[in-house]
């Protein structure tokens, strides 16, 4: 997994950087980020501690790309977790300056279709609490089928325990149509 990274219509998903760490402070600090993905990053210190975190591979069960624009302006983030031989989990989030543009549609289904093709997984899931709409939409507009609902199943950034969606692409699964953007 060394080296990737990849281009979606306007993006490019690549390995984080120290020189990240200023722009991941901004964006952690915003509400809805921090709600569902609650991460304690307070400071430029553990700011600089989660990007070295995300970037480094050696464990081999994690990818995590950061999300920029044309100009390498970060729009946000998007990571393969749990990959177990053929199985892995997807997780992202975008910059609230971001939202709104598709970005967190292409970076998943730009990372799915690299996980499919490139690292042989079959199955990839995706999970978001089902208060989150903005996530499910992103879910089904990636081609990933509801499977059903995991009652009370993760405690997020807001402290509280959520019922989550599980959605599941298979690499079986037809390529959904993004249409333009």
């Amino acid at each position: 997994m060394d080296d990737v990274e990849l281009t979606a219509a306007g993006l490019r998903l690549r390995a984080w950087r120290d020189e990240d760490a200023p722009a991941v402070l901004a964006a952690l600090a915003d509400p809805m980020i921090d709600r569902w993905n609650g991460q304690g990053v307070t400071d430029l210190a553990r700011a600089l501690d989660w990007v070295r975190w995300r970037a480094d591979r050696t464990s081999g069960t994690r990818l995590s790309l950061a999300v920029t624009d044309e100009t390498d302006a970060l729009l946000g983030a998007v990571s393969l977790n749990d990959i177990r031989g053929e199985n892995a989990s997807i997780g992202y989030w975008t910059a609230a300056e971001a939202r709104g543009r598709g970005v967190a549609l292409r970076a998943v289904t730009v990372l799915t279709a690299w996980g499919f093709r490139e690292h042989g997984l079959h199955r990839i899931e995706l999970c978001h609490a089902v208060a989150n709409p903005a996530s499910c939409r992103v879910a089904e507009r990636a081609g990933y089928r509801l499977e059903g609902t995991l009652r009370e199943s993760h405690v997020y950034g807001d402290g509280h325990r959520h019922d989550e969606h599980l959605h599941v692409r298979l690499t079986t699964d037809p390529h959904p149509a993004l249409g333009p953007r």
